[in-house]
Parts: C-alpha cells; sequence; structure tokens
C-alpha cells in the first residue's frame, strides 16, 4: 500500500528512487482519506507520537484503515517499535478497526537457503 502523496523521494539516492518507481508498479495505492486522517489524530492525542512526526502515525492510519495485513519498515522509532505497536492496535480497536501487525525487513524476509 503506498499514499498518492509521495514523501519527499525526490531527494532520494538516483537507485532509490528507481527501486521505488519500480515497486510502485506492484503497490495498491490508497489516497488519504478522512478516516485516516482520523486515525492519525487519534493516535497523536493518545500521544503514541508526537505531532512532529505525524506522517509517521498517518503511514500507520493508512495502512489500518486500508485493512493491511501488516507494515514492515525500517522504522524503528516511530512505527516497529515494542511499545507503540500494542499502543497502535489499542486505538485501532477502540476506533473500530482490526490490529495491524508491524515487522521489520529482517522478520519477514526470506531467504533461498533458509528451511521453513
Amino acid at each position: 500500500m503506498v499514499a498518492r502523496q509521495r514523501l519527499n523521494i525526490v531527494a532520494a539516492p538516483p537507485t532509490v528512487r528507481h527501486f521505488f518507481e519500480e515497486q510502485l508498479g506492484l503497490a495498491e495505492v490508497t489516497d488519504i482519506t478522512a478516516n485516516a486522517l482520523e486515525l492519525r489524530d487519534a493516535y497523536l492525542q493518545a500521544k503514541i507520537i508526537t505531532p512532529k512526526y505525524s506522517a509517521d502515525a498517518l503511514h500507520v492510519a493508512l495502512a489500518t484503515v486500508a485493512e493491511c495485513l501488516l507494515i514492515v519498515s525500517w522504522n524503528f522509532q516511530h512505527i516497529v517499535h515494542f511499545q507503540k505497536i500494542p499502543l497502535y492496535n489499542a486505538i485501532n480497536t477502540l476506533q473500530g478497526y482490526q490490529p495491524i501487525a508491524i515487522f521489520s525487513p529482517r522478520e519477514v524476509i526470506y531467504y533461498e537457503d533458509e528451511e521453513i
């Protein structure tokens, strides 16, 4: 899931921009909706995250509202954080949404030479 509003990818190195463009063709694209903004605001009101990092709260809200099964992120400070994940899911439940799984890429990557 990718929000239609792209976050400052222009400043990224060319290899990252190219990878992003390739992945965008495979991604489900979602709009920033009133429901997602309301959920983001609920995260902010619960002080899970500060307003300075509201884009991170919006990321979680967009994925939740779009009913994604999980978020995979390198953002350990505001998203993939063992204390924050249950708080996001508590707000999701209070707001009538399903909990969302949040993992780092290392937790979900599969190597061909590994046994499952």
